[in-house]
């Protein structure tokens, strides 16, 4: 059995936005945990920079309306901060996960300070009221998730 698999980002309509390959770590009936290696050459986090290599240790949830990417420096393995997606529930299966996103972010920096990404692009999405609701609550929950994690 390989530890392998594959992560197809979709867009919220399920077209295909990216792929890549990541390692398995830990996977449950409910959700799995992946680590995989930032591709591109730079890009930026709110002020973090990413750089080529940076390591995701990403988990998906089929019970959540996002999933976590907690990330570390490609060097020194610091914590660089988190990268939520608001998604609808991720489809696991033995060798693939895969997602749609909705275009709504949640960046956790490691002092806990939270910032959302992509409101405007959210509110511009052809969402029925249900799905709307719920990406809505999985962002709330994500940000309660977060603040207990640091007591705020």
């Amino acid at each position: 059995m390989s530890n392998k698999i594959t992560v197809v980002k979709q867009d919220h309509l399920g077209v295909e936005v990216i792929r890549y390959q990541g390692q398995v770590l830990m996977r449950t009936a409910a959700e799995i945990m992946i680590e995989a290696f930032f591709a591109l050459e730079h890009a930026m986090m709110v002020d973090i920079p990413l750089l080529k290599g940076d390591k995701f240790l990403e988990t998906y949830f089929t019970g959540h309306w996002y999933n976590i990417y907690e990330i570390h420096d490609r060097v020194s393995d610091h914590l660089k901060g988190w990268y939520c997606n608001v998604s609808y529930p991720a489809e696991i299966s033995q060798s693939l996960v895969a997602f749609r996103d909705l275009a709504l972010d949640l960046v956790v920096l490691p002092d806990g300070c939270q910032v959302v990404l992509d409101e405007d692009e959210f509110q511009k999405l052809v969402l029925s009221p249900d799905d709307r609701n719920n990406a809505l609550a999985g962002l709330a929950a994500l940000q309660d998730r977060f603040k207990e994690k640091f007591g705020i």
